[in-house]
């Protein structure tokens, strides 16, 4: 079956099998290979992307789903050389370790982060909002401390000094 999207801002035709899943798509004909396969489940959030504007978690949605949409990737995100600000902010607060989830947490908090824009343009995030909102993004490396910071950098709140200890968890595990 022929799907026709918008990837990255640039239209994408291609035949494909009824049963492909975005994520193989986005991977495997397309190319675009940041956006990561974790659990085929979307139980991790490796495998999140835009659709639309918003998050979705691609490795559960079939290609032919997403016809007609407009799907950015991480690889998506940047202006040539100039980080977004959400990829700026993860790499200044070390939100990474080993990076396998890197991609998909880093969509998850642009679309978070869009979600809690005020009319001014600023955001009225704090740290609870964020820890519930990456819920479904999971980390085994981090403990998520640095990557709240790095979310919440990136949304222009204020952030508590180095080393600060942020109590809550995220995800389910200990921070």
């Amino acid at each position: 079956m022929k799907v026709s999207m918008s990837v990255n801002g640039v239209v994408q035709d291609h035949d494909v099998e009824p049963r492909t899943l975005l994520v193989h798509y986005l991977r495997d004909v397309v190319g675009l290979t940041g956006t990561n396969i974790g659990c085929d489940t979307t139980s991790c959030g490796a495998c999140t992307v835009l659709i639309d504007g918003q998050s979705a978690k691609s490795c559960t949605i079939l290609a032919a789903t997403a016809d007609g949409s407009s799907i950015t990737t991480i690889e998506g995100l940047a202006h040539g050389d100039e980080l977004h600000p959400v990829q700026a902010a993860f790499r200044e607060e070390h939100g990474l370790q080993c990076g396998y989830c890197t991609p998909g947490m880093v969509m998850a908090a642009v679309s978070l982060i869009d979600e809690h824009r005020t009319p001014d343009g600023g955001t009225d995030l704090n740290e609870a909002e964020v820890r519930e909102g990456l819920e479904g993004n999971l980390c085994r490396c981090t403990g998520y401390h640095n990557i709240v910071r790095a979310v919440l950098s990136a949304a222009g709140v204020s952030l508590p000094g180095p080393g600060t200890h942020i109590a809550a968890t995220v995800g389910g595990g200990q921070s």
